[in-house]
């Protein structure tokens, strides 16, 4: 199967295993895990903040860090198309007891425009905006990238208001490839950053919350709450180690990739991809070609091609298991199968 339903279909390489197995643990739980302390690290250096948490997901950290930001009845600025709003099951509402006031956006980017009037004049009637979110690079944007300019603008404009900013960077590291910018550079201007390794950095589990002191210790009592807390996780946070070491460069291969793989059904009667294609993922519409996104991704499924459906737009994401042969099976397919419909 040429799985390019997303890239947490990755995974752990031989190398990857291999550090795993022989990782040194402890007890994650009363910090004493010197795998995951290490971890904790070197993505705090990676991102400039002062302290971070291990948890076992992104949607975890997502979770954990509104709450530690929010009290019920506020409110958190979201794009319309944020991944906290799309992809949790309403975890924010059901977890913090909070509202969730959507933005408009461009591929999941707003303007400090959008930041204002998304925030109302004091009144009885609206719950009170506290967080702003911003994700980088973007899933249901297309996997695309904040420029560091406007990124800047907006969270200096939820600060000027008295808003915490939380940055969800499952992927800020195809960010980071993409462009050449450093890490640290996207996220200074965020509160709280969280980076995932299960994606395209290949490790089997694990994300990193990282932020100020004060704020970390408020999270570490809401990450034992939400079941987050672990014990020999060290076996686990050897793997994101790697990761960090070994597979963030590579990252370049996977964007490479998609522009490949989004030329090739882009040149398919009755594809429309969407462009730019900025990192690894690539959304189109088969809409023209009669067939309904469930009956396209059954059709190539049963050639051993596996994507996935975002509404009417289907996703294909490359990753480090999807070679350049791999993709190109895939554009293959992709024709065979419109060719018959």
């Amino acid at each position: 199967m040429i799985d390019l339903s997303s890239d947490t279909a990755t995974k752990p390489t031989t190398g990857m295993r291999q550090v795993m197995a022989t990782a040194e643990v402890g007890d994650e739980q009363r910090g004493e895990d010197p795998t995951v302390n290490r971890l904790l690290q070197m993505v705090c250096s990676l991102l400039n903040k002062e302290t971070a948490l291990f948890l076992p997901s992104g949607t975890m950290c997502n979770c954990v860090a509104i709450k530690a930001h929010t009290h019920p009845g506020e409110a958190i600025l979201v794009d319309r198309q944020a991944h906290i709003l799309r992809s949790e099951s309403g975890g924010a509402a059901f977890l913090s007891g909070v509202t969730l006031e959507q933005l408009p956006s461009n591929r999941g980017r707003f303007t400090s425009d959008d930041v204002i009037a998304a925030i109302p004049r004091e009144s009885v009637y609206v719950a009170p905006p506290h967080l702003l979110c911003v994700e980088q690079a973007h899933n249901h944007g297309g996997g695309s990238i904040w420029p560091l300019e406007q990124l800047s603008a907006v969270c200096e404009t939820a600060h000027q208001y008295g808003l915490a900013v939380h940055m969800d960077g499952a992927r800020l590291f195809n960010a980071v490839v993409a462009t050449s910018i450093l890490a640290h550079e996207y996220t200074k201007f965020c509160d709280s950053v969280w980076i995932d390794f299960t994606k395209g950095l290949g490790a089997p589990l694990g994300a990193v919350l990282a932020g100020s002191e004060a704020f970390i210790e408020r999270a570490r009592r809401y990450k034992h709450v939400f079941g987050g807390a672990l014990r020999q996780a060290g076996i686990v946070a050897a793997g994101c180690i790697y990761a960090l070491e070994n597979h963030i460069e590579r990252l370049h291969e996977d964007h490479l990739n998609a522009q490949i793989l989004g030329d090739g059904l882009g040149s398919i009667a009755g594809i429309q991809v969407e462009v730019p294609i900025e990192t690894n993922m690539v959304f189109f519409n088969v809409s023209d070609t009669g067939l309904e996104p469930e009956d396209f991704l059954a059709a190539i499924e049963i050639h051993g091609v596996r994507m996935s459906a975002m509404g009417k737009r289907i996703r294909a994401v490359t990753h480090l298991n999807i070679s350049r042969n791999y993709v190109e099976k895939a554009i293959n397919v992709v024709w065979k199968v419109i060719k018959e419909a």
